[in-house]
């Protein structure tokens, strides 16, 4: 708390004792602005979130700085004006004949006769005063809501009564049991797989959706079924998945917090989701892998990557550099989508009255030499891996290199708080691990690919808020590796579940295990899935 002095005590100060007093005041009033300046920025980069569009491009960043002016914005004396054939456009754009039954192709097709018959035309025109035409034919599209059918299985029984089988038991084949006992079946299974994981819908939602068709089935039993399924059959598949993913020379991951109410030890405590993906550049296979843990610590990311040799592209964690500490295998590469945030916010957060300062700001400037890297790496994603790191080595290494040499002279003349002061930051601890993209073809600029493998879960997770148990975490993590990896590679989840949820109890042993190193064909980047899994492409 300030000292407030009165007019007496002021009068008895001395010269030197007044000085002190004012500088104190000036030292006070630049925290109080510097304060108030960091509390603006974080409001106006809260109601940015809130409001605004969530993108880091600069072409958009532009456009919102000049929502509100665009007149000076965009203002230039010496453009011309366009003629008038430039201002009217005269040429009509050309439909495509068939589109439509370009894109209604493949689907069962039901054919609807609208006839007229002779009677009711000789009744009109007279008789043999008239002759058929072609038929106008025209298409609609029609959708069938969800059916129910009971299977009732009937299973030929017959007992020897005489002879070497007398008193024998012989049974028809009939199918193995997805559950033991359950009414459960796999395209059951695979339908409500869809809509918790795939379209982000409740149990508790499914259940009075299935009321209303007289279904009562309960958001417990169909947990119960989601859980074994998952324990039984996913977690080898998982275990499949993650073997093949530790043999990538190029790994990516993230994390995003989760709610678990009954949790062991903390229960209530923040949980975390993590996700590992194969690196985005190898597009042939590509593959997911969801991992529930209890925390985000180091350990973690260490035990899942203990026998991995390759590059791990992240975010700037400090986790993730533990672990490249630790193991020797692992090198650490990190975002430059990262980087580019603070700027980007800082640049959203200056005021609209005024764009042509916020343009003149380190943060629009680094946002330019930033996204100058990015237009040129867009570029390459379809080279091979020699060509992508040559052309990198050529054009973007330059660019890098005079960004850091620029964005370390801009750290002594930017105000210790603020989002431009937390990416100058950033950018200068994480240099090392900023430029390992220029190291390898493979690694890509940034870590986007793993943001976008976490946003199924992430957008559920507003719908269903939180997880009961850590056992359900564990489930529902499985799942998701699936199904997202099974969209990565082209495949219907909807139509993949139900298949592979069809041929798994057949791979079982006698003691109901599945081995993981014979689910081959079944695996989501198998040639051999069924055409009717994949995703059409039209």
């Amino acid at each position: 708390m300030a000292v407030e002095y009165t007019d007496s005590q002021l009068d008895s100060m001395s010269k030197d004792e007044l000085k002190f007093v004012i500088l104190t005041l000036q030292s006070q009033l630049k925290d109080l602005n510097s304060n108030m300046e960091a509390l603006i920025e974080q409001l106006r980069i809260a109601n940015q979130q809130r409001f605004g569009r969530h993108t880091e491009t600069l072409d958009a960043i532009d456009g919102q700085l000049g929502f509100f002016n665009d007149i000076e914005v965009v203002y230039e004396e010496n453009t011309l004006e366009p003629d008038i054939d430039e201002v009217v456009e005269r040429k009509k754009k050309t439909k495509v004949k068939g589109q439509r039954d370009i894109n209604l192709a493949g689907f069962e097709e039901k054919e609807i006769s609208h006839s007229l018959k002779d009677d009711e035309l000789d009744a009109f025109f007279g008789k043999n005063n008239w002759r058929r035409m072609p038929n106008e034919v025209y298409k609609r599209l029609a959708c069938i809501p969800t059916q129910w059918i009971v299977e009732v299985h009937n299973v030929d029984v017959v007992v020897g009564t005489d002879g070497d089988h007398q008193d024998e038991f012989l049974r028809g084949d009939r199918p193995k049991d997805l559950l033991r006992n359950s009414i459960l079946t796999p395209s059951l299974a695979a339908a409500l797989i869809n809509a918790k994981y795939v379209n982000a819908m409740p149990l508790d939602r499914m259940e009075q959706e299935f009321k209303r068709y007289e279904i009562n089935i309960s958001k417990q039993t169909m947990s119960n079924w989601l859980m074994r399924l998952s324990e039984k059959y996913f977690n080898v598949i998982c275990e499949r998945i993650k073997k093949e993913l530790l043999s990538f020379p190029v790994n990516q991951s993230d994390e995003t917090p989760v709610q678990v109410l009954h949790k062991n030890g903390k229960p209530g405590s923040k949980s975390y989701m993590w996700v590992h993906r194969s690196g985005e550049l190898y597009r042939e296979r590509q593959m997911v892998l969801f991992e529930y843990q209890p925390g985000r610590d180091h350990r973690f990311p260490l035990e899942f990557y203990k026998d991995y040799q390759g590059i791990l592209v992240t975010d700037g964690l400090s986790q993730y550099h533990i672990v490249e500490k630790k193991l020797d295998g692992v090198t650490n590469a990190n975002c430059w989508v990262h980087a580019r945030r603070f700027f980007a916010d800082a640049v959203k957060a200056a005021s609209r009255g005024d764009p042509d300062a916020a343009k003149q700001s380190i943060a629009y400037q680094a946002l330019l030499r930033i996204g100058s890297m990015f237009d040129i790496d867009k570029g390459l994603k379809e080279l091979s891996t020699e060509e992508r790191l040559k052309v990198r080595k050529q054009s973007i290494k330059p660019l890098v290199d005079e960004y850091f040499t620029w964005i370390k002279e801009q750290a002594v003349q930017t105000l210790p708080k603020g989002k431009t002061a937390e990416g100058i930051a950033y950018c200068i601890n994480q240099e090392k691990y900023l430029r390992v993209f220029l190291e390898d073809g493979d690694v890509p600029i940034d870590n986007s690919a793993s943001e976008r493998a976490l946003r199924p879960f992430c957008i559920g997770r507003k719908n269903w808020l939180f997880c009961n148990t850590e056992r359900g975490a564990k489930a529902s993590a499985n799942i998701y590796s699936i199904s997202e990896t099974a969209k990565l590679n082209d495949l219907r989840p909807l139509k993949y579940f139900e298949y592979i949820l069809a041929q798994l109890p057949y791979r079982c042993d006698e003691d109901g295990n599945v081995d993981p190193d014979k689910l081959d064909d079944l695996m989501p980047w198998s040639d051999k899935i069924p055409e009717d899994c994949k995703k059409v492409v039209r």
